[in-house]
């Protein structure tokens, strides 16, 4: 069996027919931020220009680059269901998305990322020592306009979250190469990588001049929509076009980086398919293990079926904790948001 023959086996497994019809309902939905999302983007802009030619060249790129700003959509949606008709939450959406790209540019040096989101990535461009200059700049940018906001509940919030998001990439470097990880250890490092930031996403409105609520609905909402965004990359990893990920296909693997979908079934393989999977670690490359191979031992274990069933269940509770939210099109918004991280495309 070929490998595109197999990927696409795998893909009609795991791949919901509403998939695209989640796609269009969620962009209805987000027509409801449209005005402010677009207010995002100009503050992006605006934040990454610099006197300092090489920090306005980087910024640039990185904004034109675009992305999902799912982040900075789902701050919007958060702060318009508890009321809140001012600005602030402009200026926030542009911090949460500036760590957002800090993370990502600091993520491509430690890969050695060549790509990203279909372009040449920054650190392939302008080189590694640049590269990790401009993410300490963009974190920096990001903690000075929350600090002109003044709230220091807010600030608390992002530097506690910036924090755990550090110890994560710490404690996932530890254990890159190697087969020893547990699914509990794995999902930890994703709550503090991934689902974090998605939740201070959520919580950050909660703390905008006449909002009265605790917020805990929201923060566990973000928490569990970003666990589901995160393991829907992961299969996507085998499962989507290198045109789709905007980059190459089992990246992760190539990387050094067990995901879920391997780590569920590690303790069904056979000290045969340990040793291949071990061996791709090893040489971060599949030099002497073939793609296709990876593939058999995913489709033969029904990994990726395992792993959509996790995925369902963080997707599920997200969608179940907005239905809890006061009904409202940002509210809706937020459902569809959920249904969205776990069919995805890319």
């Amino acid at each position: 069996m070929t490998e595109t023959s197999l990927r696409e086996r795998l893909l009609v497994a795991t791949l919901p027919a509403e998939e695209r019809e989640n796609g269009r309902r969620l962009l209805q939905a987000l027509a409801c931020v449209e005005d402010k999302l677009k207010l995002v983007e100009r503050e992006l802009e605006t934040r990454t220009r610099s006197k300092t030619p090489t920090i306005g060249l980087i910024g640039e790129y990185l904004v034109d680059g675009g992305g999902k700003r799912i982040r900075p959509a789902l701050l919007l949606l958060s702060a318009q269901i508890l009321g809140y008709t001012g600005d602030r939450d402009v200026r926030y959406g542009a911090v949460i998305e500036l760590i957002h790209t800090a993370t990502l540019v600091h993520d491509d040096i430690i890969d050695a990322a060549d790509i990203r989101r279909g372009r040449e990535s920054v650190n392939h461009r302008w080189g590694n020592e640049l590269t990790v200059l401009f993410g300490d700049y963009l974190y920096m940018k990001s903690m000075e306009i929350a600090l002109d906001e003044g709230d220091l509940r807010v600030l608390r919030v992002l530097s506690d979250v910036t924090l755990e998001m550090t110890e994560g990439e710490i404690i996932g470097s530890e254990i890159r190469g190697s087969l020893d990880i547990s699914l509990e250890r794995y999902l930890d490092i994703v709550r503090r990588k991934t689902a974090l930031l998605f939740g201070a996403a959520c919580r950050i409105p909660t703390f905008l001049p006449g909002v009265e609520t605790s917020g805990d609905t929201l923060w566990r909402y973000g928490l569990a929509l970003g666990t589901a965004f995160q393991l829907q990359d992961d299969l996507l990893d085998y499962t989507a076009s290198e045109k789709d990920l905007g980059k190459p296909v089992l990246s992760d693997l190539r990387e050094g980086k067990l995901t879920l979908p391997l780590i569920l079934v590690l303790p069904d393989l056979s000290r045969a398919e340990r040793k291949l999977v071990d061996t791709v670690l090893r040489e971060r490359s599949f030099t002497s293990v073939s793609p296709d191979q990876i593939l058999e031992i995913v489709a033969h274990h029904t990994a990726l079926e395992r792993a959509r069933e996790m995925l369902e269940g963080y997707a599920s509770e997200a969608r179940a904790l907005a239905l809890s939210l006061p009904e409202c099109p940002a509210r809706d918004g937020l459902v569809l948001a959920a249904e969205y991280a776990a069919h995805r495309r890319k």
